[in-house]
C-alpha cells in the first residue's frame, strides 16, 4: 500500500487535518481573547456555513479538472488566509471584518477540498479500504494533536504563531499533493448545471446512500452537533481525558477497520455503530471518569469501523467520473445536519437539561442503527462494484433504488 503516492497523500491528508484541529482552538482562544465568545461563534459559524454552500459546486470542478489540483489551490488559499490573520495579530487586535473574510474564504476553500478527498484514494491506493482506515487512524491522531498544539503555542507563543503555524500545515499538504502523480480522466464537454444535474442522478440512483444520508441528518442535528458543547458543560475538567479516549478508540476501529472484510460492508458497519450508543449514554448517566472514558473507547471504535466501510462503499460504487461530485452531495447533506446540530445546542439548554438530551442521543442513535439495517439496499450492498459501465449507474442499482422506495 504504501507507495509513493500514496505516501505522499497520506503526508499531505494528515498534515492538513492538523491544520483543520489547530483552527478552532486558535480561533477559541485568540479571537475570544479579543471578542469574546459571541466573536467566536460568529467566525466559526461563517466558516462551516462557507464550506457547506460551495461544496457541491467543489465536486463538479474536482470532476472537470481533477481533485488533486483542486486540493491543492485549496490549500493555497488557506496558506494565504491564515498567514493574514498571523499578520493581523501582529498588532494585537486585528479587525473583526478582516476575521469574517478570511474565515468565509478559508470555509470556501474548504469546501472545495472535501470533495476531493475520498477521489482520491482509489488513485493512490490499490486497497482502498486499508488505505481509508489508515487515513481514519490518522484523523484520530490529529484531531488529539491539533488543538493540543493549538493551545500550547497560543499560551506560550501566542496567536501570531499558531496561525503561521497553521498556515505552514497547509502549505506542505500543497507540496505533498503537487508531488502526487495521478492520472486525470478527460471529462466530456459540459455546463455547470448539467454536471450538478448529472451528479444528482447518480447521487439518487442509490437508495443505499441517500437513505443513509437522510439518516444521518436526524443523527447530525440530535447526536454529533449537539454533543460537543453539551457534554463539554456535563463532563467539565475531565473533557480533555474523555476526548483522548474517544480518539484512542478511533485509532484501535481503524487497525481494525485494515484486518476485517465483511461480505456486506455497510451491515457490518452499521451493527458496529451500535456501541456508540455508550458515548452520549455514559455522559448522561453521569458515571465516574473511568467508565466514561472505557464508553468513549468503545463508541470511537464504532465510529471509526463504520467511517471506513462508508467511505470505501462510496469509493468502489461510485463511478470514477462522477465520484467527487457524489461524495460532495453525500458530505454536505452530512455536514449540514451537525451544522444544525451545533446552532441548536444553545436553545436546547433552556427547555432540556443537558444530561436529559444526551439520554435522548443514546436513544437517538440506537434509532438510527435499527433504521440503517432496515434499509434492504444498505443490508444487502457488498464489498464489490455494482455498475457495468464507467459514466453510468448500474440497471440493478437502479432498480434497487425503486424497490427501496416502494418498499
Amino acid at each position: 500500500m504504501w507507495t509513493r503516492n500514496f505516501t505522499l497523500y497520506f503526508g499531505a491528508r494528515t498534515i492538513s487535518l492538523l491544520g483543520d484541529g489547530m483552527m478552532p482552538v486558535a480561533s477559541a482562544l485568540a479571537i475570544g481573547k479579543v471578542y469574546g465568545i459571541a466573536g467566536v461563534g460568529y467566525v466559526l459559524a461563517l466558516w462551516t456555513a462557507s464550506a457547506v454552500l460551495v461544496m457541491v459546486f467543489g465536486g463538479v470542478v474536482a470532476d472537470r479538472i481533477g481533485a488533486r489540483r483542486l486540493m491543492i489551490g485549496a490549500d493555497l488559499v488557506r496558506v494565504v488566509t491564515q498567514g493574514v490573520v498571523a499578520v493581523a495579530f501582529l498588532d494585537g487586535a486585528p479587525p473583526y471584518g478582516l476575521l469574517l473574510v478570511t474565515a468565509f474564504l478559508s470555509g470556501t476553500a474548504a469546501g472545495m477540498f472535501e470533495p476531493g478527498v475520498n477521489g482520491m484514494v482509489p488513485l493512490v491506493a490499490g486497497d482502498p479500504q486499508r488505505a481509508n482506515a489508515t487515513l481514519k487512524i490518522a484523523e484520530a491522531v490529529t484531531q488529539l494533536a491539533g488543538p493540543a498544539l493549538a493551545g500550547v503555542l497560543v499560551v506560550v507563543a501566542g496567536p501570531v504563531v499558531v496561525y503561521t503555524a497553521d498556515a505552514v500545515t497547509f502549505l506542505v499538504s500543497g507540496v505533498c499533493l503537487l508531488l502526487v502523480r495521478v492520472a486525470v480522466p478527460r471529462p466530456e464537454p459540459s455546463d455547470v448545471l448539467s454536471d450538478l444535474r448529472r451528479g444528482w442522478e447518480e447521487f439518487t440512483a442509490r437508495s443505499w446512500m441517500w437513505s443513509v444520508i437522510l439518516v444521518w441528518v436526524f443523527w447530525g442535528v440530535l447526536v454529533v452537533g449537539p454533543y460537543v458543547p453539551l457534554s463539554s458543560q456535563v463532563i467539565g475538567v475531565d473533557y480533555g481525558w474523555v476526548m483522548a479516549a474517544l480518539g484512542l478508540g478511533t485509532v484501535l476501529g481503524g487497525l481494525v477497520a485494515i484486518r476485517l472484510r465483511p461480505r456486506r460492508p455497510l451491515a457490518a458497519g452499521a451493527v458496529a455503530l451500535s456501541a456508540y450508543v455508550a458515548v452520549p449514554l455514559t455522559v448522561a448517566l453521569g458515571l465516574p471518569l473511568p467508565l466514561l472514558m472505557a464508553g468513549h473507547l468503545l463508541g470511537g471504535c464504532a465510529w471509526a469501523f463504520w467511517s471506513v466501510m462508508w467511505s470505501t462503499s462510496v469509493q468502489t460504487q461510485v463511478p470514477p467520473d462522477v465520484v467527487n461530485r457524489v461524495n460532495a452531495y453525500q458530505v454536505a447533506g452530512s455536514v449540514a445536519g451537525m451544522a444544525v446540530g451545533q446552532a441548536l445546542a444553545g436553545p436546547v439548554t433552556a427547555l432540556v437539561e443537558p444530561r436529559a438530551f444526551m439520554l435522548g442521543s443514546a436513544l437517538v442513535t440506537a434509532g438510527v442503527v435499527a433504521a440503517l439495517l432496515s434499509i434492504k439496499p444498505v443490508r444487502r450492498l457488498g464489498r464489490e462494484p455494482r455498475r457495468h459501465a464507467t459514466g453510468s449507474a448500474d440497471r440493478s442499482v437502479r432498480e434497487e433504488s425503486a424497490a427501496g422506495v416502494c418498499g
